[in-house]
């Protein structure tokens, strides 16, 4: 087996042994098809967030009352968290029982059907209530695809990838992720300055929704050619395997590497406590610390373009020193540095604020972020694979969502000593995460073949 899995780290493709299957596996293709799917998904769930800032509140809700109209339609955003653990259940089973290319199929155009309706959608003036009646709804739809998507995705990665270069392949959808929310600022931002405001707000907001249908038959076309996993392939003729419903068996089997894997999702407290609350806490006007919107887009551009860069080189690095390793010292380095972020904002020196966003969120965030998706699928085994990491990823997204929340009640604008109070909370947080990483089986040097013999 080594051997073979020296050899595919040169030529990215092997062919498994008769015991886990026939026909070849393909890191590359699957990489790729990772990437590119996440990236487009990415890119819409992204796009929702930044248009229900700029745009929403004032064409999907009454007019009357300006601070209403954004609390609703930021409420509208929450409500794809709200859907995610739905979709990992279902999808997951999809993927678990029926492939991983054909949940990953499926996901990519839902996903993709509910972006671009959301650019035909009628406004509050033309139709009343039934246009944010449409958005939740449509939003909703969104949660639930994007809830298979890294699931699906990253499983079909690591068992079609060389043991050796796990961590490296399956970081390629996480990079994806980050390309598609710095391609949703890249389009729709230009637009909103290139257009006068009454164009913009008519109908220039509607073009990169509906510029997600180019997009996304692009990446169904380059998804349909990637052939499910050597190993899965060979079980596709299980009758129990179908039977059987993976949450049920998830729940039955793996009950503590699912508490575990959602107590690791709540190191994401490092990426909400600069670019969600830091954003806050750097452009409201009652934290009084004067920077503008337009500095801190520029600011989360840097910091997702940095972690682009290190996404593969964190990947790689996790093959050889283990994921266990990288994903405990980032997840506490991370958590410590964030008091020094948000001291930075208070510091009010913006070449400050972009060394710290960089060694926060660019470095030590993504020795934890470039990570989790290769060391959660190898916490279960193939049968429940997808649904063990979707369920367990998106429930804890869920509940992580409402940190940004906690941070602005416990630090509201006029607190004293906000970087302290924020740094503290963080870092009690990811110590929580740190603690359920160390406590989780190390994966480093087994095979997959090891390992699922291990859960079996």
């Amino acid at each position: 087996m080594s051997t073979t899995h020296s050899s595919a780290a040169t030529t990215g493709a092997v062919r498994t042994s008769g015991a886990a299957g026939s026909g070849p596996r393909d890191p590359k293709k699957a990489a790729m098809s990772g990437w590119i799917g996440s990236a487009l998904e990415y890119y819409d769930f992204a796009l929702y967030s930044l248009a229900a800032t700029l745009v929403f509140p004032t064409i999907f809700f009454p007019s009357e009352n300006p601070t209403v109209g954004i609390i609703a339609s930021l409420a509208t955003y929450a409500v794809g968290y709200v859907s995610r653990p739905i979709g990992a259940v279902v999808l997951g089973a999809y993927g678990d029982r029926k492939g991983r290319k054909s949940v990953l199929v499926f996901a990519m155009l839902l996903m993709g059907f509910a972006t671009f309706a959301v650019g035909l959608l009628p406004t509050y003036g033309q139709v009343g209530l039934l246009a944010p009646a449409l958005l939740v709804v449509l939003r909703l739809i969104q949660g639930f695809a994007v809830a298979g998507e890294l699931g699906g995705a990253s499983a079909m990665i690591v068992e079609h990838s060389p043991d050796a270069r796990r961590g490296f392949f399956a970081s390629f959808s996480l990079q994806g992720t980050q390309v598609g929310s710095i391609l949703a600022t890249a389009v729709l931002l230009p637009l909103s300055a290139a257009l006068p405001a009454d164009q913009f707000a008519s109908w220039g907001w509607r073009i990169p929704f509906l510029l997600s249908a180019v997009v996304i038959f692009a990446g169904y076309f380059i998804r349909r050619r990637v052939q499910e996993p050597p190993a899965y392939a060979a079980t596709s003729g299980d009758t129990a395997q179908k039977q059987r419903f993976p949450l049920v068996e998830l729940l039955r089997t793996r009950p503590g590497a699912l508490v575990r894997c959602i107590l690791m999702t709540f190191a994401n407290v490092i990426g909400m406590a600069t670019l969600i609350f830091g954003v806050s806490y750097a452009t409201q006007k009652g934290y009084g610390n004067g920077f503008s919107s337009s500095e801190f887009l520029w600011v989360t551009l840097v910091a997702n373009i940095a972690a682009v860069v290190t996404i593969p080189l964190f990947g790689a690095l996790s093959d050889r020193i283990g994921r266990r390793t990288l994903m405990a010292g980032g997840g506490l380095l991370g958590g410590v540095m964030v008091g020094g972020y948000l001291w930075a904002i208070e510091q009010g020196s913006l070449p400050l604020v972009f060394v710290s966003v960089v060694i926060v969120q660019g470095i030590f965030f993504q020795m934890w972020n470039a990570t989790f998706a290769t060391f959660f699928q190898e916490q279960f085994p193939m049968r429940i694979r997808v649904t063990g990491f979707a369920v367990s990823q998106n429930i804890g997204l869920m509940i992580a969502s409402f940190f940004p929340s906690i941070f602005t009640a416990i630090a509201p604008p006029g607190t004293a000593n906000v970087p302290l109070t924020i740094g503290l909370t963080t870092f009690v947080i990811c110590l929580v995460a740190t603690v359920a990483t160390l406590m989780s089986s190390d994966t480093k040097g087994k095979s997959l073949e090891d390992l699922e013999a291990h859960k079996a």
